[in-house]
């Protein structure tokens, strides 16, 4: 390995992410916030800024990443010159992250829609089959929480409602960072599971279903208005029930929200709160509401609650086989890998990586 070589595997790809336009378009709307008249339209003046800070994530992102290809390229030079077989090494793995940075930043390229910057709001629900189906839903549960945690994503548990033997019956998470509905809308849909029952005394094979809704969170985003007439809405509270409920389930602290026109029932239970579960189960809604909206308006024909399908034989998104053999395999895009511990312990970005190269 070479300084030489280092110059040959990593071109001048800066091009592709049109940096240079970025940073000029930058210096145009920075020049706008210094008129006097700036803040005359709020409105208009908060897009700016946010316009700013969305080319500027971009900008900074790629400087980063130049300035250590730069360094790396510098190093191995002198590697090369002292013929220092350890910083060969050592730059080999520095390489390898440098790389991963790139193709991440390649992928998010494809991320052009308006709600792909969003948090994300993932809901997990079981599909029949009683404590099997509830099982492997509690294990999606888990995998998306590693996928957060590889990812520094931060995952708050809006919602948990343990199953009565095992398992859960339902679970809302709100996962914060860049991206994450971007990344995260590949998931939607419904996910099979064939493995040896652990509930079966005559150790048979199953097969279970989970569904998986995943829906851009926007309740804090003033630009966008969602309308909610509390006249349109039936709260009722309850006691939270089920594994993990223990801590609140003495009072009603539970509140499940229905949206009666739309027909759309959210619910939450985690918190001890009753207040605060409300205002979780309201940020659910509105997401809710908003995608039903987007749908609407751009007459699209998939994704979430206007196409919701059986949770069951046929309308599976991927399948997660443990036995007879170990494979997870994306049926949208035929993405493929034997390593179901690495797939369940939250990597997911070949399969999110297809997806997004075929349908973004």
């Amino acid at each position: 390995m070479n300084s030489q070589r280092l110059k040959i595997e990593f071109p001048n790809f800066g091009g592709i992410f049109d940096i240079e336009g970025k940073s000029s378009e930058i210096k145009d709307l920075e020049t706008k916030t210094t008129d006097p008249n700036f803040w005359n339209d709020n409105e208009t003046a908060q897009n700016i800024l946010k316009k700013i800070n969305d080319l500027k994530a971009w900008t900074e992102t790629w400087n980063a990443v130049h300035n250590q290809h730069e360094e790396l390229a510098l190093l191995l030079e002198l590697a090369n010159e002292e013929n220092d077989e350890k910083t060969f090494t050592e730059t080999s793995d520095q390489l390898k992250n440098l790389k991963h940075q790139i193709e991440d930043l390649e992928l998010r390229r494809m991320l052009g829609d308006e709600d792909d910057q969003r948090n994300a709001i993932l809901t997990i629900h079981p599909g029949a089959g009683g404590t099997e189906s509830q099982d492997w839903a509690e294990m999606l549960y888990r995998m998306y929480l590693r996928y957060a945690q590889n990812h520094q994503y931060e995952a708050n548990i809006m919602d948990f409602s343990g199953g009565d033997e095992a398992g859960i019956k339902s679970a809302s998470i709100e996962i914060r960072g860049p991206y994450a509905y971007g990344y995260l809308k590949a998931e939607a849909g419904v996910h099979r599971l064939v493995r040896i029952s652990p509930f079966d005394a005559n150790k048979r094979r199953h097969t279970s279903f989970a569904s998986v809704f995943v829906f851009p969170e926007i309740a804090d985003d003033k630009q966008v208005e969602i309308n909610i007439d509390p006249n349109d809405l039936r709260v009722d509270t309850y006691r939270a029930s089920g594994a993990g409920g223990q801590h609140v389930n003495k009072t009603s602290s539970a509140v499940r929200i229905t949206h009666i026109p739309s027909g759309i029932v959210v619910q939450c239970q985690n918190e001890r709160s009753q207040f605060q579960n409300k205002a979780n189960a309201m940020k659910i809604l509105t997401a809710r509401l908003y995608q039903l909206k987007k749908e609407e308006e751009q007459k699209k024909i998939k994704e979430m609650e206007n196409q919701k399908k059986d949770i069951a034989w046929g309308h599976q998104i991927r399948s997660y086989v443990f036995h007879p053999y170990n494979m997870v395999k994306d049926h949208r895009t035929n993405t493929e890998t034997g390593n179901v511990q690495a797939v369940m312990d939250g990597d997911l970005d070949a399969f999110i990586k297809s997806y997004l190269l075929e349908f973004s």
